[in-house]
């Protein structure tokens, strides 16, 4: 690799050198030394040590610093990390001290500045924009800042000080320290400063209070200026300060919704730097490649991971990031761009950056283009590594085509028409009931009239004809894409109706008809819309359950959510957030719905897919369910007041479905609470967990609900504690507990919560269920039938369906032939206290010769099919669970049979 040295590369440290021969001491000492950390204080002492004034004494430590950093970057010592930090911690520094003795100097002929309302002394705050907000500033770039200041007032004046407004004090010290910084002296400049990104830029005060930004912000402030106040840092300002003006930009930036919109946002404003480069290079074509602003270029690879910061950095504080770098990495993490798309990226990125800072390393100067003069591209060249100016463009145009590629993959309108000739405007068809059933028909509806009269019904109605024309135009554009492709893929999956996937497609856009967002998210992703319409054509449910949580379509997006992924990692991820959102209850419920929502879309599009067994599928929602709780029950008992411990001595226990880890996509959650604390305040603290945990779980927020939950099954029923001591949980179950709170038992495990007490559980439930009940045959087998015939009474099918829980044959009488058979027999065979699933324990019975093992098979294979079947009725958005009695044959035959070799008649 070809490396050049500083004085022959930069003619720039050539000068600098040349015009004090001992600087190259200097230059040598410092280069020797990683800039990461740089003391700067001691740099500015020994300059200041001579007797120069403070703004020249900058301007010198800031010559040495550009010039080690050469030093040291053509020479192979530093990277790019650290001279975009070391630029970024001497332009923090700048700022700094030069604020400071600027604030001394007003103070001193004018008074300090104090706020009107509270009466505090004011600062002024410089934000930082830009790469340098970022931390990735250049050797040679400018800076651009925005000043602020908290309140109006005036300044404090005592004898011999004029008074001013505070506005007007801190226009005065913004305007000294944009000359301090960037008038060009006898030691060139410091930075070269940019205003333009103030609120009303040139046009604009030069320092505004927080109440104008906040105005401004929320009045005037326009698309572009969300991107350029993500990477907004203050530099300088009250800790109190710099948190009220995050307050108020943070909603203006990221907005609490997955902001689509955005994209195309970002690609008009991208077209228009384009342009704007294009003609530069028109007029000047020595000027090209732009490794900045050019295709593939800096920008570019920016406006990628800004983006996904816009559209998500509302809900996840993550992506808030305000370097590049570190953003992309996090885009991994989260597996919004594959990995290995953000190492390509990360390459491009640093090339790049390597390119721009050896173009500027020629003359310190602030370009991103390559230099016209061949001498100068071969510097360039070398500089980069390579042989020749062929090399270093063939090298050039790869990274710039990846970047190119991968923005085009993200900005590329979806809305521009093709090259087919267009098929005849909705708008205009509605009014014609015969034309648009003719053109539905022609596409292959089955029932053309019935889904032209719900079509025209929903567009001309008053949710949807009152939209604003742009989002009118947009929804129409949706929906005329969207009708061919119900065609197709009703056809091809041979289910369900067009009108019937039609209408259910219709109801979303009508739900998401106002939030422009995720109308921007399907016509941004085509394959989205396609695959919304493949899942509402296989389940009702699943198309009511997408309509009353639209922000799941983000699901959908791409293939980095295929998988059911991995539960440690998703709740880590969740408590991280919950912890984030700490002091914010409304927002942690939210946060917990949204965590739920999306891994059971996970779950629905894996199932609908074919690819998770019942059996599997419930394992998977179990487990979901367990993960909830636990996240609940921790974050809750930190909104307690009181608590005396850091963690609760708690556990929730789970009975029925989440107990034998057999939930549905809508089951309830049966759970009781219990407790293991001697301290005399805890039975009041948990039973104030215990209400927190239901609330949490059952309020209605605007992201919807998590679970109901019944509490019915804790040691006395209704009129029973909310909580129970595990002491008086044992001798409950020990002298006082029903038959039928015994069968409850054997579907009972520890859920979430104090593992020690999860064992104490277990080991009382070992032993209840072990007990000897030999000699009580006949009234356990007669408690049984009386409470299974309660239940059958209680649900009187009448219809000429059968009733795939509740019917004689049914999953029910299966299900109690199981506990009957736990509690009769655990005593002899401990491995029937296993909480393995009717299935399995009913093998286990067969095996042991309990039940005969042939029809133990039977029953069994009865108890799947029904359980597949109920599955497919709950997907279809049914709540009872019938079904025509073909689809079952037999098995409710070998149910039945099983329960006479058990009960008899």
């Amino acid at each position: 690799m070809t490396t050049a040295s500083p004085a022959c590369a930069s003619r720039f440290v050539q000068r600098w050198l040349d015009a004090a021969p001992e600087r190259a001491a200097q230059l040598a000492a410092l280069s020797s030394l990683s800039l990461g950390g740089a003391d700067f204080r001691a740099l500015l002492e020994r300059e200041l040590a001579q007797g120069l004034p403070l703004e020249r004494a900058m301007r010198r430590v800031r010559n040495l610093l550009v010039s080690t950093i050469v030093a040291r970057d053509l020479g192979g010592q530093a990277d790019l990390d650290e001279v975009v930090t070391a630029m970024t911690a001497f332009a923090d520094f700048a700022i700094q001290t030069h604020v400071f003795a600027l604030t001394d100097e007003l103070v001193a002929s004018h008074g300090m500045p104090m706020g009107e309302e509270s009466g505090r002394p004011q600062h002024l705050m410089v934000l930082a924009m830009g790469k340098q907000g970022g931390g990735e500033l250049n050797v040679s770039s400018d800076i651009d800042l925005i000043f602020v200041y908290p309140e109006d007032g005036e300044t404090a004046a005592g004898p011999g000080q004029r008074q001013l407004s505070n506005h007007e004090f801190f226009v005065r010290l913004g305007r000294r320290l944009n000359a301090a910084l960037s008038e060009v002296i006898e030691d060139g400049f410091t930075f070269r400063v940019d205003m333009a990104l103030r609120p009303n830029g040139k046009s604009g005060p030069l320092a505004a209070s927080l109440g104008m930004v906040e105005e401004y912000l929320i009045v005037q402030g326009r698309e572009w200026e969300r991107y350029a106040w993500v990477k907004a840092r203050a530099v300088t300002g009250a800790p109190d300060d710099i948190a009220a003006l995050d307050a108020i930009v943070r909603p203006f930036v990221f907005r609490r919704y997955l902001d689509f919109g955005v994209i195309d946002a970002i690609r008009n404003m991208h077209a228009q730097i384009r342009a704007e480069v294009k003609r530069q290079e028109r007029l000047h074509p020595e000027r090209s490649h732009n490794v900045k602003l050019g295709r593939g270029g800096i920008r570019e690879i920016e406006f990628l991971a800004q983006v996904f910061q816009l559209i998500r950095g509302g809900r996840d504080p993550a992506l808030r990031e305000r370097s590049t770098r570190k953003t992309l990495l996090l885009l991994a993490e989260r597996e919004l761009l594959p990995q290995e798309t953000v190492e390509r990226l990360l390459q491009a990125y640093t090339f790049l950056r390597n390119l721009e800072h050896r173009v500027q390393y020629l003359e310190d100067a602030q370009t991103h283009t390559l230099p016209a003069n061949p001498d100068d591209r071969l510097a360039v060249a070398h500089m980069m590594g390579v042989k020749d100016e062929a090399t270093l463009l063939d090298a050039l145009d790869a990274q710039r085509s990846y970047v190119a590629q991968q923005f085009d993959a993200i900005f590329a309108d979806k809305e521009k028409p093709d090259d087919k000739p267009d098929a005849p405007a909705l708008a205009d068809e509605l009014d014609n009931m015969d034309a648009l059933a003719a053109r539905l028909a022609a596409l292959g509806f089955d029932d053309a009239r019935t889904a032209a009269s719900r079509l025209a019904a929903t567009l001309q109605g008053p949710r949807l004809s009152n939209l604003p024309d742009a989002s009118r135009e947009r929804l129409l554009a949706l929906v005329d894409a969207s009708l061919p492709l119900v065609a197709t893929v009703v056809g091809e999956a041979g289910i369900g109706s067009h009108a019937a996937t039609l209408g259910r497609l219709l109801d979303l856009f009508e739900a998401i008809a106002r939030r422009s967002a995720y109308l921007s998210l399907l016509t941004e992703y085509p394959h989205t819309l396609e695959r919304v319409i493949r899942m509402i054509n296989a389940s009702g449910w699943a198309a009511t359950f997408l309509t009353q949580h639209p922000i799941l379509l983000d699901e959908l997006l791409d293939d980095r959510n295929a998988g059911a992924g991995d539960l440690g990692q998703l709740a880590a991820l969740l408590d991280e957030h919950l912890s984030e959102a700490a002091g914010d209850t409304e927002r942690q419920l939210d946060i917990l719905r949204e965590a739920h929502h999306a891994q059971l879309f996970r779950l629905l599009a894996l199932d609908l897919a074919g690819e998770l067994s019942v059996e599997r599928l419930a394992d998977h929602l179990s487990a979901l369910a367990d993960m909830i709780v636990g996240a609940v029950v921790r974050h809750a008992w930190r909104t307690v007041n009181g608590r005396h411990r850091e963690e609760p001595r708690f556990a929730v226990i789970a009975y029925g479905k989440l107990g034998g880890k057999e939930l549905g996509y809508v089951s309830d959650l049966d759970v009781i609470f219990l407790y293991d604390d001697e301290d005399q305040d805890a039975p009041p603290l948990y039973a104030r967990l215990a209400q927190r945990f239901i609330t949490w779980m059952t309020a209605h927020t605007a992201a919807g609900i998590l679970f109901d939950v019944d509490i019915a099954l804790r040691p006395d029923g209704a009129s029973g504690m909310l909580v129970s001591s595990v002491a008086a949980f044992e001798r409950y179950q020990n002298d006082a507990a029903w038959l039928w709170e015994h069968q409850a038992l054997t579907r009972a495990r520890f859920c979430a919560g104090e593992p020690a007490i999860g064992a104490r559980f277990e080991a009382i439930r070992e032993q209840v269920l072990r007990k000897d009940r030999s000699g009580q045959e006949a009234q356990l087998k007669e408690e049984v039938v009386r409470m299974r015939q309660r239940m059958r009474d209680a649900n009187v099918n009448r219809s000429e369906l059968f009733d795939l829980k509740h019917d004689a044959g049914g999953m029910i009488d299966i299900e109690f032939i199981v506990q009957y058979l736990v509690l009769r027999h655990a005593a002899a065979y401990p491995q029937l206290t296993a909480n393995a699933g009717n299935i399995a324990l009913l093998r286990v019975c067969g095996e042991l010769g309990l039940i005969d093992a042939g029809l133990a098979g039977q029953v069994a294979d009865a108890y799947r099919i029904m359980r597949k079947l109920q599955h497919s009725v709950r997907l279809q958005g049914q709540d009872k669970t019938r079904v025509e009695p073909g689809l079952v044959g037999a098995h409710p035959d070998s149910v039945r049979a099983l329960w006479q070799a058990c009960f008899g008649n």
